[in-house]
């Protein structure tokens, strides 16, 4: 057998995904190169791969158990990088992120410089839902996570990084008097949810309830993108983080409908297990955040401040 690196690559991230196309995207290759490198590297072996039902791969058993050896070789080599690094005395590794669906409007910020700084660094960045990134903290499969409610059930290290507000969102200010919003006018409005297991969820149920709300008109979505669109296209109103809709309170697309006891304040949260043995990428990753989220809060999150914005 004559396998490349790059062949194990490429199947291993097919099977990943599921997809030549997305494969390629993600290797930056052409869709045709990675079809060919995929049948050179299976006619190496006796047994298919992959199969096609319809006009979607599959991998086989057989194909899994190869990808698993792929997964173990491709981290063995990386780790030949990494050690190699190491000894020049530079920091490299691994660090896997989890991070609340919302909180990729910010995240991303507190990651760029410090990517660049440490290039030898290999980043993987998983957005999600509230309980499955507490799920990837209690199960030990990341280095950090980011949310805004903190797990209490959990020994955990945090860096506060900035505030997180929640406010009645809508494409229009449907108050009688164009003011805030009564309890009686509230109850008439078709509510547009997260899905279960959200923390935005969560924070918009406990809003209803505690104001003894009895709203029985509710659409459910699966995204906080899917959530800004409908509440935009005037499908109905939502309780969402003001974090992700700058740019549609800029340019008028939806408001802040105010109402008694909103906004819901909260902080985003860089979390971790307290007896996790951070590696030295993670490390680096915690001493950067500490010292300058204070200068990327403020060039980044300023608009925050920007009351014309808020009603």
């Amino acid at each position: 057998m004559h396998y490349t690196l790059h062949q194990l690559e490429i199947f291993f991230k097919i099977s990943q995904l599921k997809s030549i196309t997305k494969a390629a995207e993600e290797l930056n290759l052409t869709q045709p190169a990675v079809s060919i490198q995929l049948k050179k590297f299976q006619d190496q072996f006796p047994l298919p791969l992959t199969e096609y039902l319809g006009r979607k791969i599959h991998i086989t058993e057989f194909g899994k158990e190869i990808a698993d050896t792929a997964e173990n070789i491709l981290e063995q080599v990386a780790s030949i990088s990494y050690k190699s690094a190491a000894y020049e005395g530079k920091v490299a590794g691994k660090l896997h992120i989890s991070v609340v669906s919302t909180g990729k409007y910010v995240m991303p910020y507190f990651l760029s410089d410090f990517m660049k700084k440490y290039p030898g660094i290999d980043l993987t960045m998983n957005v999600t839902n509230k309980s499955e990134v507490v799920k990837s903290i209690e199960e030990n499969t990341v280095d950090f996570a980011m949310v805004s409610v903190l797990p209490s059930h959990l020994n955990i290290s945090r860096i506060e990084l900035m505030r997180n507000e929640l406010f009645l969102l809508g494409k229009d200010n449907p108050s009688k008097s164009g003011n805030h919003l009564t309890t009686k006018e509230f109850k008439k409005l078709k509510l547009i949810y997260r899905e279960k297991g959200s923390a935005t969820r969560q924070a918009m149920e406990s809003f209803v309830d505690q104001q003894k709300f009895t709203n029985h008109k509710k659409i459910e979505l699966v995204s906080n993108e899917a959530v800004k669109q409908a509440v935009i296209a005037g499908l109905g109103y939502s309780i969402m983080p003001i974090i992700g809709i700058k740019n549609e309170l800029k340019n008028k697309e939806v408001q802040i409908i105010p109402i008694k006891n909103l906004p819901i304040s909260t902080n985003w949260n860089l979390i971790w297990l307290s007896s996790k043995k951070q590696s030295p990428a993670a490390i680096a990753l915690s001493n950067y955040v500490k010292e300058n989220k204070m200068e990327i809060i403020k060039k980044h999150f300023s608009w925050m401040e920007d009351r014309s914005l808020l009603p």
